[in-house]
């Protein structure tokens, strides 16, 4: 099973989804598209507990 998250889901108005085989990698990857796309200038705790909230597996 994989770890998606959906951009949309923490909420940001992007189509983006992020997919990974851990949770770590699917977080270093959300953290890099935030930052990149989103212009997310730091990954705080709260933003990785709201990640982790919206994670599914698939």
């Amino acid at each position: 099973m994989e770890k998606v998250i959906r951009c949309r889901d923490v909420g940001f108005d992007c189509e983006g989804v992020i997919k990974a085989k851990t949770e770590k990698e699917a977080l270093e990857l959300v953290a890099e598209h935030a930052k990149n796309e989103h212009g997310l200038k730091e990954v705080t705790p709260e933003v990785v507990e709201k990640i982790k909230s919206v994670m599914t597996e698939e």
